[in-house]
């Protein structure tokens, strides 16, 4: 049977989790780049937590914000994910990078994302939909068979 979670998020509980992502973009450690973003994960008990991204002056050493919202549920002991929202200032709606892509694709490769800017235009899918044949377990699996 298809996993169908990401079917369970309503109208009101987008608008609430957009909110919740543009209150945590407020939060952002972004003096390099000046890009705030702001992130809002729900699990499937009705949770939500937040996250931003927080820049370093080692590049590579910076998170972004929806990894950081990933990393806090988890560290909560929640490991279902149902949608995750993105708020950026930027002239379309955010998308998570592939490093995050992949990463939420470890957890719930099925996730609605609802991503968004701060002039109120928003665009819809699913995980599965943004990064298609992600790498996950099952490729472990297939080499422990040989």
């Amino acid at each position: 049977m298809e996993d169908r979670t990401y079917d369970m998020v309503d109208e009101e509980q987008c608008r609430c989790l957009l909110e919740e992502a543009k209150k945590a973009r407020l939060r952002a450690y972004a003096p390099y780049s000046g890009y705030q973003v702001g992130a809002a994960l729900l699990t499937k008990n009705g949770r939500v937590y937040g996250g931003c991204n927080i820049e370093n002056a080692s590049y590579g050493a910076a998170i972004c914000a929806e990894r950081v919202a990933v990393v806090r549920a988890i560290a909560e002991g929640e490991t279902d994910f149902v949608a995750l929202a993105v708020v950026a200032d930027s002239p379309e709606p955010g998308s998570p990078c592939g490093i995050c892509r992949q990463f939420l694709a470890e957890f719930a490769p099925r996730l609605l994302l609802i991503m968004a800017n701060l002039d109120g235009k928003v665009r819809r899918g699913n995980l599965e939909t943004y990064l298609p044949y992600a790498f996950n377990k099952d490729y472990f699996r297939a080499e422990e068979a040989k």
